[in-house]
């Protein structure tokens, strides 16, 4: 893109009190941004309101400052991915997100190429920024399956399920795939949470970040709801691992369902906050999901045949084969306590935090403050 073109883009996503709404409008009527700010008062009022029209007349503060820095990103080459920005309707603009009613005007991304087919076969895991270690082990576990299967796994980067969806994908993946799409709320220059900053790496190497925002965007609250029509939008169904009944999880459910997307949710204990919400889904028409399987079944009935073929040789290898079996059945799913369990199972304290010790280092139990213990399922 040209300096001149480039320049005209900004200032209309810049411009204050045009939104995407008004500045689609501009473009139906005009052409591209250039030619909208070639533009009398009298010709723009007759498309848009004369408070807008006049805002249009000024320079926005700040433009030139975002040229130069946008300008300088994006010959910033370290091998960090390809860095580029697409604009509404051109060739490299996600063609599903046009399907939206609010698609961005400008999309800033960094890493590997977007195809058609990976959209096609998206899908979007969100859930709690803090969940239990089950869920946020089902999150990964899930990501890395339906990566192996061949879908492209998008989410937010947020701590909790986001990062560990992301990261179970760029684990199962295979070499050359478009692991996973993270959908970000600030701009590319900076990564938000700071400590998914090696993850934000890793997925410029084998995924793509995607932003609606302008470089230089701070963390700002209000961004990180809006952004959820966008992973949704990139999906073709949502699967909320663990949510509140009020949270961004459920505002990305809701948008994929007005999108005409599949939603999945998977069940929890009926005593945790985080599994609210996900019931409240399932209630609602949310399908019930208890493996990567049951979605693989709705998204993509060939892969899931394939999938549960590659699965077989290893449904004998269960983990309570490996320890135990009656410890496991004591602890359940529900967090627990030792002296529960020590009334539970009859065995001994000594011998109890022993066997729990080699379960945890086996990855098959987890450790929760308080001194509480929980079963970890699989995907």
């Amino acid at each position: 893109m040209e300096r001149e073109e480039l320049a005209a883009w900004l200032r209309l996503t810049l411009t204050e009190g045009v939104g995407n709404g008004s500045a689609r409008k501009l473009l139906a009527a005009f052409g591209l941004p250039p030619t909208i700010f070639e533009q009398p008062s009298a010709a723009l009022r007759h498309v848009v309101s004369a408070a807008q029209a006049q805002a249009l007349q000024a320079e926005p503060e700040g433009l030139a400052d975002l040229l130069a820095t946008t300008l300088a990103w994006l010959q910033d080459d370290e091998g960090a991915g390809r860095r580029r920005v697409a604009t509404l309707g051109s060739s490299e603009y996600p063609a599903a997100l046009l399907a939206l009613e609010d698609p961005p005007l400008m999309l800033y991304m960094m890493g590997a190429d977007l195809e058609p087919a990976a959209t096609a076969q998206g899908i979007a895991i969100v859930g709690s920024r803090n969940p239990t270690p089950q869920g946020e082990g089902n999150a990964r576990q899930f990501a890395q399956a339906l990566a192996g299967a061949g879908l492209t796994v998008v989410s937010g980067l947020a701590l909790g399920v986001d990062g560990a969806a992301h990261q179970g994908a760029l684990e199962g993946a295979a070499a050359g795939q478009l692991a996973t799409i993270a959908v970000v709320g600030t701009g590319l220059d900076r990564v938000y949470p700071k400590r998914h900053l090696a993850l934000a790496h890793a997925i410029t190497r084998q995924g793509l970040l995607i932003s609606e925002y302008p470089l230089s965007t701070p963390p700002l609250a209000p961004n990180f709801p809006k952004r959820n029509r966008l992973i949704s939008g990139l999906s073709r169904g949502t699967l909320v691992v663990e949510a509140a009944l009020q949270s961004g999880s459920l505002i990305t459910a809701r948008q994929a369902l007005e999108q005409g997307k599949d939603v999945f949710a998977i069940p929890g204990s009926i005593h945790s906050p985080q599994s609210r919400g996900c019931h409240s889904l399932i209630k609602q028409g949310a399908k019930l999901v208890e493996s990567a399987q049951d979605i693989l079944e709705e998204l993509a009935p060939g892969v899931a045949t394939d999938f549960i073929a590659r699965q077989r040789p290893a449904t004998g290898a269960t983990a309570a084969n490996d320890v135990d079996s009656s410890l496991l059945q004591a602890l359940g799913f529900d967090p627990v306590s030792l002296d529960a369990l020590v009334a539970r199972t009859g065995i001994d304290t000594a011998t109890l935090q022993a066997r729990l010790l080699s379960l945890e280092m086996d990855g098959q139990v987890a450790r929760l403050p308080g001194g509480l213990f929980q079963r970890m399922g699989t995907a």
